[in-house]
């Protein structure tokens, strides 16, 4: 039996630096527990396991006695570092390899290549590589094993847009479904319905049993949404996908070849996504590895063995960011006004991932944004922090993976002059925070399970 060597970035979470504050050890520590559950090289090799010809994934075991092949492909932002985990479990039994990550999100693999493209908006680089995956993948046969390897950020990182749709209609729509306020499921369906590979077009693409290994950053883990669903059926239509875009109103700004296409499909006229019940959907087994879930129950019992009474949110923080941080605000302190005369301090634990509706062109991402809502919150409160962390490391289009904010966070912002409120309405919030000192930096973290909250007073 093939065993685990060391972890070659055990140490990924050390990069974590906090802003300056009196509960900065107790914050890193949070953090840390948090980014180290959802690390995707640990939980792949403990749940994939080779002894002999037995492949272990989670509860199930695969024969590959008669295997000609075994490959592997992959996208998202963690899917170097299962990779990496990957090639450990299998050694020489793996035969190749191909993943696609963010721009300055490789690591270092012996049997798997690499390649970057662009993320959130596609890039030419994503169009060239997601092919080198699907012929990778197309010249699999019955007898051989696809191992894909999936997390978040890869439904940027495969564009492979149907043929009379361009790099460039991709482009646009993309940007018009994210910056409208469209739910991540919304986007995806849209995108499921103008590409090659998303919506189980990949599984339906080969012949070859597929095993498919999931760090979800969907909350729920719905399989069709994680990475838009490459192997996973898909019970939308080219109609539900034209109804998102008019109920959004970019119906009418999104490019006609677009338009066209989504109409024939509506018609009938060309394929549906891999639809429940098809033999290549039977054919698929998926197991999940990670989840936002796992990172929030590893932080709350960091917090709870500090002696915080803490409240883990079971249902997630999703719609426009600014009403989520209010939400868990008020959480926190209807948490505080049930705890009576027993002045505890407290944490409130909250995953999920919330929608910007973008006006202007500001600098920022959606954890700044939540982290400087919540400012003015808490606000007057004492011994109050929040934090908004976006578990991959990057937040938005910039270096920062979030920001820490607390009780004097606006009345500093208006001593050193930023206006922390214009900063918010016109999605500024980067270079406000900047001067502000209110940055969490952790560099890419090799993971993605979606957005880490808390609400702390102590």
């Amino acid at each position: 039996m093939l065993q685990a060597g060391p972890d070659p970035l055990a140490c990924v979470s050390m990069l974590l630096r906090l802003p300056s504050s009196p509960a900065r050890p107790f914050l890193h520590k949070l953090l840390n527990a948090g980014l180290e559950a959802a690390d995707p090289y640990q939980a792949l090799i403990k749940t994939v396991s080779l002894n002999g010809a037995s492949l272990r994934v989670g509860q199930r075991t695969f024969d590959l006695s008669h295997t000609k092949r075994v490959v592997a492909v992959g996208a998202g932002k963690a899917s170097a570092r299962m990779a990496q985990a990957l090639e450990v479990v299998l050694g020489e039994r793996l035969e190749d390899g191909l993943v696609i990550v963010k721009t300055g999100h490789s690591l270092t693999t012996r049997r798997t290549t690499v390649l970057e493209a662009s993320h959130p908006i596609p890039n030419r680089a994503g169009v060239v590589a997601t092919q080198h995956l699907l012929h990778l993948a197309q010249g699999l046969s019955s007898k051989d094993l696809l191992i894909v390897l999936l997390s978040g950020g890869a439904s940027s990182l495969l564009p492979a847009p149907v043929s009379t749709v361009t790099l460039a209609d991709k482009r646009r729509i993309t940007q018009l479904l994210l910056r409208c306020g469209a739910t991540i499921n919304e986007v995806n369906v849209v995108r499921k319905h103008l590409s090659l590979i998303k919506g189980g077009r990949l599984a339906a693409s080969t012949t070859a049993r597929i095993i498919t290994l999931v760090l979800s950053d969907v909350i729920g883990d719905d399989l069709g949404s994680i990475g838009s669903g490459p192997t996973a059926v898909d019970p939308s239509t080219f109609a539900e996908a034209i109804e998102v875009l008019q109920r959004y109103r970019i119906w009418s700004a999104v490019p006609p070849t677009v338009r066209r296409y989504l109409q024939r499909g509506q018609k009938g006229a060309v394929p549906e996504t891999l639809k429940p019940g098809s033999p290549r959907g039977r054919a698929v087994h998926h197991h999940i590895i990670g989840s936002n879930h796992i990172m929030l129950e590893a932080v709350a019992r960091i917090a709870r063995e500090a002696g915080l009474f803490t409240k883990l949110v079971s249902s997630p923080l999703t719609g426009e960011v600014r009403i989520a941080a209010k939400q868990l605000v008020d959480l926190g302190k209807a948490v505080r006004a049930g705890r009576g005369r027993v002045r505890r301090p407290y944490c409130v634990v909250a995953g999920g991932e919330t929608t910007v509706t973008v006006t202007g062109h500001g600098k920022g991402g959606r954890a700044q944004e939540f982290a400087a809502a919540a400012a003015f919150e808490i606000s007057g409160l004492s011994n109050a922090w929040v934090i908004a962390l976006g578990s991959d490391g990057t937040d938005g289009p910039t270096d920062a993976a979030g920001a820490l904010v607390g009780s004097e966070t606006v009345s500093r912002a208006k001593r050193l002059k930023v206006d922390l409120s214009a900063a918010l309405k016109r999605h500024n919030t980067y270079p406000a925070f900047k001067k502000l000192g209110c940055h969490i930096h952790t560099g890419p973290t090799g993971t993605n399970v979606n957005d880490l909250y808390l609400f702390l007073q102590l």
